[in-house]
């Protein structure tokens, strides 16, 4: 027979399968299934080889999103004649879902042992081993394997601590814990207050009746353990309080079912004398991660959003999933915080707006209040205890701990620290700042909780903070990667940015943290994330023009990425009063040769030529490319910059051969600058593809498209604005080779794409509008065409007017799929003059 059950019912499973083995059934359960096997598949053929399936049902059973679901159900799809029997007992009083009513069930809660056992083995059939005769030989039997009692039944040897009232969920983790432990030992690691005491509580109890004995030792001091071993011995009648915990130890070796557990153990060379190495289980907690060379460790990380908001509620019924949820989130699902939250709310009537912003006032105070049962201290003591002793103990460690916890509550790169300090010695401070339970180590990363990093700021001294958030800001500024622009350097940009945004660099800092928050605003343009870019920009912007003047360089080129920002999100209008009055200040102050000027010279020739004046984007396009020519030479960056916008000008005014020879150029030195994977060369491809497929060259626009819309995915990403546009190049040039199906498909993905991302209105979408309707009439359906070229030609009108260069271009498309419909005096009416 399979057992199905939940994970919360590993105990009553393995009883079960105990019982029913010794009364002669063949069973199988996923414990029997190998560490890597596909559950799934191993799930199926367990049933499919089953006559017998035995449902434990309980609470959890029927909960959703469980395997036990998916077996059941799958048994109730076969055939009745054809499906295994389906044998439901009871570990609760609970009602089964309708599907499963008509099944006759046997209970197993409230029973005694052996009444259970009859139960069990009368409802699966009746068939029981236990009345055989004796074996009449005269060979030794050997010893018959030890009989669980019920789960939760504790043995006659038993000092657990009583079961924390705020326990919730973490079956994944009791199974997983039950699993390490039949292998031998482990050590369950995690942050203060993570409630690992509370895991080890449950798991005594909940697997009470597999164990013999079981014994809870307090194994933060570790002179103490030895009187704690010998009282075990006593209660076991092993030794009297004279003897030698040795003597304890020895018998543990000997003796089979019993387990250890020691709670809240610093380093693994405390422990190791006191390990009986017998055949039994030992259980660690820890804060310290280090137990690898003794015990198989095991992270216990915090709480899913589930059962922090399930935690929640025992102490608040009445809560509901967004107060919960926030609340939740802003205690980052750290269990002992959840629950001193609980009780406070409780014993207080305060609501849950009230507690958050206590808390993001006086945050230390308030996780200062209540000791929830199960806890030793509150959630602020704890921390403050362990970062005293760090520091006593390693004053180095003290000091990066405090800088850590002015920065994000996200990975932080251990590279910020071994820049001014020797690799080895910055392990050994994150082993020791790990060992407390204080940060998550991770590989090159320190990762600190938030609430952790609330009360250090907190414990630190007022006189001090701006000191040390100094600090902080120049080891941020001392690890800028490069300028923004370059993808290589994108995900150390990644890991950098909450930490930069978290100290705040609109409001304080220096030349240089303000100079990283300039780059880091290039970085999110470059990326693609306008929205991001934009909200950033605009924070800096204005707070460093208020407080630096409006003339200030940083100030201003934080309005010069604003401005980018604004005409990425298609908001040109904006976009050209701040570039406008950049430039002239710019001009102004700095004269018509300066990079700074000329950067502002030619964004805004961009802006112009976005809203269709053309000939003004051209005359000053030509200017800042002739000045940067002369500035800078023909192969800078700048420069380059320069002549692909002038290039593109050219083009949408018809001047492709003109276009077409500055873009070749441009592409050339491109490519030998920075190779062919930059942005700036994909770019130039992408734009040179454009022009020669305007000329005819198809076949050859096609080429270079493909390739240069593969690098771009890979470098890029399949939704960065240039991977699009190229994408969009590429349809255009594929539907003029006659290969419609294939254009239609990537024009729909690509204004698909380009729709989710920035909404219906934004010019590029209108942009792939325009050719998806194109491609929807070339593929026969001209009315889903005439539909999205009507809606497009509407859209633009109302944004832009009728007399912009885009909105007559969709106009002359409409007017095509009009007259292909049967509508050619519609097709009169908005045909471009």
């Amino acid at each position: 027979m399979f057992i199905s059950y939940a994970g919360a019912d590993r105990p009553w499973a393995e009883w079960a399968a105990w019982q029913l083995r010794a009364a002669g059934y063949s069973v199988e359960m996923d414990v029997d299934w190998r560490a890597g096997d596909n559950v799934v598949v191993r799930m199926n053929d367990a049933l499919e080889r089953a006559r017998l399936v035995l449902m434990l049902w309980s609470p959890a059973y029927f909960e959703h999103n469980r395997f036990t679901g998916d077996e059941w159900a799958a048994v109730m799809a076969e055939r009745p004649h054809e499906r295994p029997r389906l044998v439901p007992v009871r570990l609760a009083d609970v009602e089964p879902p309708r599907l499963l009513k008509p099944l006759i069930y046997r209970d197993l809660h409230a029973l005694d042992e052996e009444k259970a056992r009859t139960t069990l083995v009368e409802a699966v059939g009746g068939r029981d081993a236990r009345g055989r005769p004796g074996f009449p030989g005269t060979a030794k039997a050997p010893p018959k394997a030890r009989r669980p009692r019920l789960p939760g039944d504790p043995p006659p040897v038993w000092n657990v601590p009583p079961l924390s009232p705020h326990f919730t969920g973490r079956d994944d983790a009791l199974v997983t814990l039950r699993e390490r432990l039949c292998g031998g030992g482990t050590a369950v690691h995690g942050l203060g207050g993570v409630g690992k005491t509370t895991l080890a509580t449950e798991y005594a109890h909940r697997f009470a009746g597999a164990y013999d004995l079981v014994w809870w030792i307090d194994a933060d001091q570790p002179a103490l353990i030895g009187d704690q071993i010998i009282a075990l011995g006593v209660e076991a009648g092993w030794v009297s309080a004279g003897d030698p915990a040795a003597s304890v130890l020895r018998r543990l070796r000997g003796e089979p079912g019993w387990l250890l557990i020691f709670d809240n153990a610093e380093r693994r060379e405390d422990l190791r004398q006191w390990f009986p190495h017998g055949p039994g289980h030992v259980l660690v907690t820890s804060r310290n991660p280090g137990w690898g060379q003794l015990v198989q460790p095991v992270p216990l990380p915090e709480f899913s959003r589930a059962e922090s908001v399930a935690l929640l509620r025992r102490s608040l019924p009445s809560l509901g999933d967004e107060p919960a949820g926030d609340l939740a989130g802003r205690l980052g699902d750290l269990p002992l915080a959840l629950a001193q939250a609980g009780e406070m709310l409780t014993a207080t009537g305060m609501s849950v707006g009230q507690y958050l912003t206590l808390l993001t006032e006086r945050t230390a105070v308030i996780l200062s209040e209540g000791v929830p049962d199960g806890y030793p201290a509150p959630l602020a003591a704890v921390v403050r205890t362990s970062l005293q002793r760090l520091a006593a103990e390693d004053e180095a460690a003290g000091r990066v701990l405090t800088l850590c916890a002015f920065l994000a509550p996200e990975p932080i790169p251990t590279e910020l620290f071994t820049a001014t300090t020797e690799v080895l010695t910055f392990a050994r401070i994150s082993r020791r700042i790990g060992a407390y339970g204080l940060a998550r180590l991770g590989e090159g990363t320190l990762r600190l909780h938030r609430l952790t990093q609330a009360v250090i700021r907190d414990s630190v001294d007022p006189a001090e903070r701006p000191g040390t958030r100094k600090q902080a800001e120049r080891l941020l500024a001392a690890a800028r990667p490069d300028d923004g622009r370059d993808p290589v350097h994108w995900p150390r940009w990644a890991q950098l940015m909450p930490h930069l945004t978290a100290l705040d660099p609109a409001g304080r800092g220096d030349h240089e943290f303000r100079e990283l928050a300039c780059h880091a605003s290039s970085y999110l343009l470059c990326r693609g994330d306008t929205e991001a870019a934009r909200e950033f920009c605009a924070l800096l912007h204005d707070k460093w023009r208020d407080r630096l003047g409006p003339g200030d360089a940083q100030a201003l080129f934080a309005g010069v990425n604003l401005a980018t920002a604004y005409s990425q999100a298609g908001r040109y209008g904006d976009a050209l009063l701040l570039e406008q009055d950049i430039y002239h200040r710019r001009r102004a102050a700095l004269g018509d040769d300066h990079a700074d000027t000329l950067v502002s010279a030619g964004n805004l020739a961009g802006t112009l030529g976005a809203l269709g004046r053309y000939d003004d984007a051209l005359r000053l396009e030509q200017d800042t490319c002739q000045r940067r020519r002369a500035v800078f030479g023909d192969d800078h960056p700048d420069t380059l910059i320069s002549a692909s916008n002038l290039a593109g000008t050219l083009e949408s005014l018809g001047r492709y051969d003109e276009a077409l020879r500055l873009e070749e150029d441009t592409l050339r030195r491109r490519r030998a600058l920075f190779g062919d994977g930059h942005p700036d060369t994909l770019s130039s491809a992408n734009n040179f593809a454009g022009t020669i497929g305007s000329l005819g060259r198809h076949e050859e626009a096609s080429q270079l498209c493909r390739d240069t819309y593969e690098r771009c995915r890979r470098v890029l990403g399949d939704d960065h604005p240039e991977t699009l546009a190229t994408a969009g190049n590429l349809a255009t040039a594929l539907s003029h080779l006659g290969r419609h199906e294939e254009a239609l498909r990537l024009s729909r993905d690509t204004y698909d794409r380009r729709r989710r991302a920035l909404g219906p209105d934004h010019p590029d979408t209108l942009h792939s509008a325009d050719h998806l309707a194109i491609r929807l009439g070339q593929s026969g359906r001209r009315l889903d065409g005439l539909r999205l070229s009507q809606d497009t030609y509407d859209r633009r009108c109302r944004l832009f007017g009728q007399d912009h260069p885009e909105t007559r271009r969709t106009a002359t498309g409409l007017a095509h799929l009009l007259r292909i419909t049967g509508k050619p005096g519609q097709a009169r009416d908005i045909t471009p003059a």
